[in-house]
């Protein structure tokens, strides 16, 4: 990925909402705290925050919920040129209810909204402005409409043939679409992409067909019940429909999990082998499922492990960072944050050690915040995770 003069480190987009997040049971009433939060804007702060050149792209409705969204991330530094209003369309919507210290529910108000009528003209314009260096996509915007998947997949295309390095963060929404649906977009993107990300149980949904694809992520919840999605690739618009009528969707413990890691990092050159932390069977059908995927021509595949850590699998090899413990305030947005730090590493150039290195320590920074992106840190704060506890930065 070299540097060119003009073009920006990282494009993202995709759908971001107004935030509401409460202090307990919404039903029980009570203030909420008004804030911003998507999959890929989060990445986009927390890139940016480290010091780097981001833009995004996406669409808000003409109204002050929009000007919120593209206010903030102007504040955070965040080029924004290439996000549409949409006059016909609102900004959506999501409401925080956290239940227990380590569970949340998020119910969704999109259907409709400005956000899911993404289209393949914002994603052009963009790249015509400055083709970045790398694209970063998540599994959350082809399931938002059959326009917003499209734009995704022109996106794809551009980044062929502008060069830039694709990342797709698998980020599976049982809510949002099933995991056949999923299955069949994801594994038409592979050819495509240069760094997967994914859960342990997101992974097979990237696997070609009859190799363990649509796995245990579809069995997290029903079609939507609005009734079976139709459209491109099975989506339709109507899943919005769902949302907008409050459905739940339990966040946080597994993302939480996921990125929490250490500094230490023991990895080996030449075949791929099994992370630590796992029984062997499983250990070992990871990494199988990791050496299918490299066969297809992806660079590196990270794989998020829950309370095991992380695991990066690449052509020379595994690297295997084991958790970090911290103490946990609020898991939301810690996946989105370890993506943050593991592009934020690869670039600087760093190996694949040093970009789990990093990717676990903004990780755990998000665990330890509250917020969906509020807790992302700077590039001068990446040492203070490993202060000791009372220490008084003067």
């Amino acid at each position: 990925m070299p540097r060119q003069p003009g073009r920006p480190d990282v494009l993202t987009f995709g759908e971001t909402m107004v935030a509401l997040r409460g202090s307990g049971p919404l039903k029980l009433g009570g203030t909420m705290q008004v804030s911003i939060a998507g999959a890929e804007s989060n990445v986009a702060i927390g890139l940016a925050r480290l010091g780097h050149d981001v833009r995004w792209a996406g669409a808000v409705g003409e109204d002050e919920a929009g000007e919120l969204v593209l206010r903030t991330l102007r504040a955070e530094g965040i080029g924004v040129s290439g996000a549409a209003t949409d006059p016909g369309a609102p900004t959506g919507l999501l409401l925080f209810e956290p239940r227990l210290p380590e569970v949340t529910r998020v119910h969704y108000y999109r259907a409709g909204s400005a956000g899911s009528r993404l289209t393949a003209g914002v994603v052009e314009r963009a790249f015509s402005a400055a083709p970045p260096r790398v694209l970063h996509l998540t599994g959350i915007t082809p399931a938002l409409s059959p326009t917003a998947h499209s734009a995704a997949r022109h996106a794809l295309q551009l980044a062929k043939d502008h060069g830039s390095l694709v990342c797709l963060d698998v980020n599976f929404r049982a809510r949002l679409w099933t995991a056949e649906q999923a299955a069949g977009i994801l594994r038409e993107w592979i050819p495509y992409v240069d760094v997967l990300i994914a859960s342990d149980d997101e992974l097979p949904l990237c696997l070609p067909e009859g190799a363990g694809g649509a796995g245990s992520p579809g069995e997290a919840g029903p079609p939507d019940e609005a009734g079976s999605p139709g459209g491109s690739h099975g989506i339709d618009e109507a899943q919005g429909a769902e949302e907008a009528e409050g459905v739940e969707e339990a966040e946080g413990v597994e993302e939480a999990e996921g990125v929490e890691g250490a500094h230490r990092a023991e990895g080996a050159q030449g075949a791929v082998r099994a992370p630590q932390g796992a029984t062997h069977g499983a250990a070992a059908t990871l990494a199988s499922q990791a050496k299918l995927l490299l066969d297809l021509g992806v660079g590196e595949v990270v794989v998020k492990l829950g309370a095991d850590g992380a695991t990066a699998f690449t052509h020379g090899g595994s690297l295997h960072q084991p958790a970090k413990a911290v103490r946990a305030v609020d898991a939301v947005g810690a996946g989105d944050a370890f993506v943050a730090g593991y592009l934020s590493a690869l670039l600087d150039d760093e190996e694949p050690a040093g970009c789990l290195e990093r990717a676990v320590t903004t990780g755990a920074f998000a665990v330890a915040s509250r917020g969906d992106w509020e807790g992302a840190p700077t590039r001068s704060e990446l040492g203070m995770l490993g202060a000791p506890p009372g220490t008084v930065v003067r």
